[in-house]
Order: C-alpha cells, then structure tokens, then sequence
C-alpha cells in the first residue's frame, strides 16, 4: 500500500522507471495524486484554509441563488437609500438637546445651604420620605461649585457656575472634560449646564485595545473583520437608521440592511467561497423567520414598541415612524450577528467533517453536525437570554423592589418587548442550527467535482489498486 504513493512524492524523481512494471499508464492520469499527499501542499490548505473547491456545477446553482439575491439587496438600498436624516427643530429634551463640549476649570467646597436656600421647598423636611431625606440632604453638607468653560461652539470660552451636591452621581473634578448642554431660549445664567462627563479618551484606547488584540490573535482574518465591523456600522449609521427617520417601513430597511451587512461580513470574513455561500443562505432563511414570527407575536401581544422615554421622544419627534415595525427591525438586527457564528460553524463542521471522511452520506454527514449544533444551541440560547437579561437589570431589579409577581412583571410591555425580543431571536437561533446544517450537508453530499485536482487523498491509492486488480 505505502510504497506505490512514494515514488511521485519528490517532484524532481522521473516517473519513467515505473514503465516497465505496470505503473506508466495512472502515472500520469492521476497526476494530481501526490499533492494531497505532500505534508507541505493540499494537505496544509486543507487543515488551515477554506475548503477544496466544489465542482464547476455547484458553483453555478450556488451563484444562480445568490447573484440574484445580492442584486436585489443592492437595488433594495439605492431605492432606500435616505440621503441623511430628516431636519427638525430640537426640543431641549433628553438626546435631542444642543450640545457642546467643556472643562472643569476650578473647583469650590461651598456650604450647601447657602446655594441651596432658594431652591429647597418647606414642605419636603420629613426625613421618612426620600423627598424629605434629599432635601434635608440639600441643606447640609459642603457642596461643589464648579467653574466650567465652554470649548467649543459660538460661545467658546464662556464660563457658568455648576453646582454639585455632595450625594449626586456624577462628581466633578478639576480639570475635567464634560458634555454642556445648551438652552438659547433660557436666561443667560442658566443656558448652559452639565449633562455628561467627556470619556473619549478611555472609550478611544478601549477601542484600540480590542482592534490590536483581534489583529494579533486573527491576523489578517482579524483584520477583515474589523474592516467588516466597520463597514456594518456605516450600513446602520448611514443607510437604516436615517431610512426609517425618513419614514421608510422598518421592516424594510432592516431586512435590507441586514441582509447588506450579512452578505458583507460572511464574504469578507470568510472569503467567496461555497462554504460561506451556505452560510449566507442559512442565515437569510433563518432572518426571513425571525421576521415573518416577529411581526406574527408583536402584533398578537398588541405591542405597540413605546415603552420608554427615548421611544416617546421619537414618536413626538417622528410621529410617522411605525413604532411597532422599529421594535421588529430591532429583533432583526440584534440577532444578525449571533446568527452569523451559528450558521457559519455549522457549515464549516459539514465540511470539516466531509473532508475527514468523504464517504460520508448527506444523512450521515447531518447527524454527525447536528450533535455539535446541539451543543451550540445551549450556550448560544443563554447567551443570548442573559445579554437581554444584563442589559434590562435595572428595569427587573425595580420590580423585584416593588414585589411583583412573575406573572405581573411579564405582563407588562417594558418586560413584554423583552421576552419578545429575546424568545424570537432564540427560536430563529435554534431554528438555523438544522436549516444551515441541511444545506451544508446536501451542497456537500450533491459535490461531484470533475477535475482530479479536487479528488481526496486516498483517490490514487485506491485507483491504483483498481488498475492492478485488472490488468
């Protein structure tokens, strides 16, 4: 068996010697034979790269299915496309306030009660109540007077007093950068005021820390992925979130966008290739899902998508935007992303397992990939579960203050939107575990590639062995 494969193994030995004992004639048809076995070749590409190239037929179906497809994101965007957000007057409230930034430029421990005095009512003195305990707090204690100088803007340059009390949050500090806010229509004392401190800087160097860190580790797949993550938030920033401002269907411009930003990060990521073909495909027929049980359970829970203040502020702003159909781009977008991992493991299981075994049937080649599916189900489910569960903390620890039952608590909208939200985005999850395993499977099993350049290692030893079987 061993000695029949070794003789093509150095490219500079000639096979003519073999002439004469039977081996002249699969010399040279089989002269893709070697490659597989060399530890330096296809062996190396195959352990380490993308997967062998699947026949010429294949390719085609699989780009009859997706050129189409990427035409119709492409067009859906340049249809879409906004232009930039809409123009409005601003209302002074909450995000949609003028802003500029500042700097803390001294700071003054001043007696509470004496900045306070006018602003304390007689009625709040009762220390049992948190009104009364805040403005007891109020009149005692020592204070911050802060001197802030605006930085930027037509104003630059101009100094206003803050006054800091001692049990609040946000503390200043001398020399400081902070987030002014701006009122043209208030007094002149009280035009401006500190909303934010400046985290730039810790915001910058976090950011800088992840991109060296996933370019050390991912190399120049690292890389592509930065530059994929990039250009997927210019796809929200720049196309979602002013189409749906300009009073596009949500739905719409999210199934477009991140259909866009799918096709765009799976391919860069992870290269032109069949096996990422598959993913794609996988993740759009579990977004069509997600989409289609969506807009099915929003409306059947009658919710309406404004539950908090930044909502009702859009609606006042927008009173166009269908509310409901933001909530449903949003379950899309968020789960996009987890999608991606699931459906492009799956597929690259399929092939890794076909590629270790390429006798293997599509039913065998399913059961086989759908036990490692199983596994990511589970810690992808309650990552996405907790994700929710962490980012509604203190919404849920206000209700366990108030002691509502679990019943009262789901019942709500703002707990509804998130179950929702959260339970959606599970199933279509779950769901494209065997989907994409489905596909990758039979796009694998169905790959008959003509050439012998593509044919598995063991092909010339078993060939080999047919030839001399019947001469």
């Amino acid at each position: 068996m061993t000695p029949s494969p070794q003789p093509p193994i150095e490219p500079s030995e000639p096979t003519e010697p073999h002439a004469h004992s039977g081996h002249a004639n699969h010399g040279p048809g089989h002269s893709s034979g070697p490659a597989p076995s060399h530890g330096h070749g296809h062996g190396h590409s195959h352990g380490h790269g993308p997967a062998a190239p699947v026949s010429k037929h294949l390719r085609k179906v699989i780009a009859a299915i997706l050129i189409p497809f990427a035409t119709a994101v492409f067009i859906g965007m340049v249809v879409l496309w906004p232009g930039g957000a809409p123009a409005h007057e601003r209302t002074g409230v909450g995000f949609d306030r003028q802003t500029q930034q500042g700097k803390v430029v001294s700071i003054e421990q001043v007696d509470c009660k004496s900045v306070n005095a006018a602003q304390v009512p007689t009625t709040t003195g009762d220390p049992t109540t948190p009104a009364g305990r805040e403005a007891q707090a109020a009149q005692t204690g020592e204070c911050k007077k802060a001197t802030v100088e605006v930085g930027t803007g037509p104003d630059k340059g101009r100094t206003f007093v803050e006054i800091v009390q001692p049990g609040a949050p946000r503390q200043l500090e001398d020399g400081q950068g902070v987030v002014v806010a701006y009122a043209p229509d208030a007094p002149r004392d009280l035009q401006y005021s500190v909303i934010d401190v400046n985290r730039k800087l810790p915001m910058a160097v976090l950011a800088g820390i992840f991109a060296l860190a996933v370019v050390l580790v991912g190399r120049m797949r690292g890389l592509f992925a930065l530059i994929a993550l990039v250009i997927s938030f210019g796809v929200l920033t720049l196309f979602i979130l002013p189409a749906i401002l300009q009073g596009s269907n949500p739905l719409v411009v999210a199934v477009v966008g991140a259909s866009a930003i799918m096709l765009i990060s799976l391919f860069m990521c992870h290269g032109l290739t069949a096996r990422t073909a598959v993913a794609v495909l996988g993740t759009l027929v579990s977004l069509l899902l997600i989409g289609v049980l969506g807009s099915v359970l929003i409306d059947w829970a009658f919710l309406s998508g404004n539950t908090d203040d930044n909502t009702g502020l859009i609606h006042g702003l927008y009173p166009d935007i269908d509310m409901s159909g933001l909530l449903l781009a949003g379950v899309i977008i968020g789960s996009l992303g987890v999608l991606d991992d699931v459906t492009v493991t799956q597929t690259s299981a399929v092939w890794e397992l076909h590629q270790a075994d390429s006798s293997m049937s599509s039913r065998a080649l399913y059961k086989a990939a759908i036990r490692i599916g199983r596994d990511h189900i589970a810690s992808v489910v309650n990552t996405l579960v907790l994700a929710y569960a962490g980012a509604a903390l203190p919404l849920l620890l206000l209700f366990s203050i108030a002691n509502s039952s679990m019943g009262s608590v789901a019942n709500s909208e703002l707990v509804a939107v998130e179950i929702v939200r959260t339970l959606v985005g599970s199933i279509g999850l779950v769901a494209s575990v065997p989907v994409t395993t489905a596909l990758a499977a039979l796009v694998v099993s169905a790959d008959r590639p003509g050439s012998p350049a593509v044919a598995p290692a063991s092909g010339p030893v078993r060939g080999g062995r047919g030839r001399r079987r019947k001469r």
